[in-house]
């Protein structure tokens, strides 16, 4: 029976063959976003709904917006560029610091065009949500498309293959019962 996924070695392979360094950073920078946006979301209901460990950070009696570890993240990805050479710059983890840092401050956006805390008024949440989280997978996904190109590619030789190979053997059954009937 043919597996459904492909293994984890294929898709490190085509990661590694078929992306240009610059793709590999742009494919980071967009999982870095779109996880980082969806535990976001996760965490903001559960703190929301009283469910779970997570709780409200405030020093001072001021609650302190993740917008803002984002935009500490996002500074430090300048610094890097700015100053940082070719091996820095495409390290990944620069990619995760902007995929993640982008996340932190474009989910509270809302607070930062109107700079009045509107974070859970029921206008436009959840197409905010919704529409954010559409753009994360789609840039995830074109991101990621050489691999899945690969990927297909190679499971369509292997089904070749294997379709030659069970051919062979009908013929050669074949053969034999032409030769004991």
């Amino acid at each position: 029976m043919a597996h459904l996924a492909p293994s984890p070695d294929a898709v490190r392979r085509a990661y590694e063959e078929e992306l240009t360094p610059g793709q590999k950073s742009a494919l980071v920078s967009w999982l870095a976003f779109t996880g980082t946006f969806a535990g976001l979301r996760v965490i903001t209901y559960s703190i929301r709904d009283g469910i779970g460990p997570f709780q409200n950070l405030s020093v001072g009696g001021e609650h302190l917006h993740h917008y803002m570890w984002g935009i500490g993240l996002l500074s430090g990805v300048g610094a890097v560029a700015v100053r940082g050479d070719e091996e820095h710059t495409r390290h990944p983890a620069v990619a995760v610091s902007y995929g993640s840092g982008l996340a932190l401050i474009v989910d509270e956006f809302a607070l930062l065009l109107d700079l009045r805390d509107v974070y859970w008024a029921r206008q436009g949440r959840i197409s905010i949500d919704v529409g954010v989280g559409a753009i994360a997978l789609a840039g995830s996904y074109f991101a990621a498309l050489p691999i899945f190109r690969r990927l297909r590619r190679e499971r369509r030789a292997a089904k070749g293959v294997a379709q030659k190979a069970t051919s062979g053997l009908s013929s050669v059954a074949d053969d034999i019962t032409k030769a004991v009937g």
